[in-house]
């Protein structure tokens, strides 16, 4: 697998211009691998958009290595970079304490009365969302670790990390403007079943991971 960046050039508005949903995005990541596009055999790419000291980053994790050509069509030339993400996963520990950040589409289902498929939601609040991820830490293969449990007393769920930004972008779909939920998570957990956690990084988080959303990086702490 490969982990590849590249700095949006959101001071070039002729460039990016068109970047005004989600589903721009998505193609704009699509094109990156030419050679699914032509075998018309498409594969599930993880991405996400990252602010970081007043910078703007697309974030893509593959299974095949990205056409940099492509991956900085609305990036500043010479920022587009790849790299291996296979033996970085081979390094991790069970036990092993890590700083995360995800960002993700916190939802959940309602049953309606009048069908058997059910309604999907996003969680709105800021309490609803840190459950929504405090409860899916053990399947996801992490514990979460308790760092603020001053400032959140009263909401357990939220001393394990911080929500770091909540937004609603657009995605548009079948002549249809829909708002997601998407909101960013950062915070320290510790790897509680490797196979499992490792399986979290490679295939994401939640819903909508076509769109900017799911995808789950990791920094070693110590």
């Amino acid at each position: 697998m490969y982990l590849s960046r590249v700095q949006i050039d959101v001071n070039n508005r002729q460039k990016t211009k068109s970047l005004t949903h989600l589903g721009v995005f998505h193609n704009w990541i699509e094109h990156c691998f030419p050679d699914e596009i032509r075998a018309h055999n498409r594969y599930r790419h993880l991405w996400r958009i990252d602010q970081l000291a007043g910078k703007k980053y697309l974030l893509l994790l593959s299974e095949e290595r990205p056409d940099l050509t492509e991956l900085v069509k609305y990036g500043i030339p010479q920022t587009a970079m790849s790299r291996d993400y296979d033996s970085f996963l081979m390094q991790i520990q069970e036990g092993q304490i890590m700083q995360f950040r995800l960002t993700a589409n916190p939802t959940h289902a309602i049953k309606r009365p009048d069908s058997k498929q059910p309604r999907i939601v996003p969680h709105i609040t800021i309490q609803q969302q840190g459950k929504w991820l405090a409860d899916r830490a053990d399947k996801l293969g992490f514990q979460l670790v308790e760092q603020n449990q001053d400032r959140f007393s009263n909401v357990p769920e939220l001393a394990a990390f911080d929500i770091v930004n909540r937004d609603w972008p657009i995605l548009r779909h079948g002549g249809r403007r829909i708002r997601l939920s998407r909101v960013t998570f950062e915070g320290l957990l510790r790897v509680k079943n490797l196979e499992e956690f490792k399986q979290t990084l490679e295939n994401g988080v939640g819903r909508e991971r076509a769109f900017g959303m799911g995808l789950m990086t990791v920094i070693p702490r110590g």
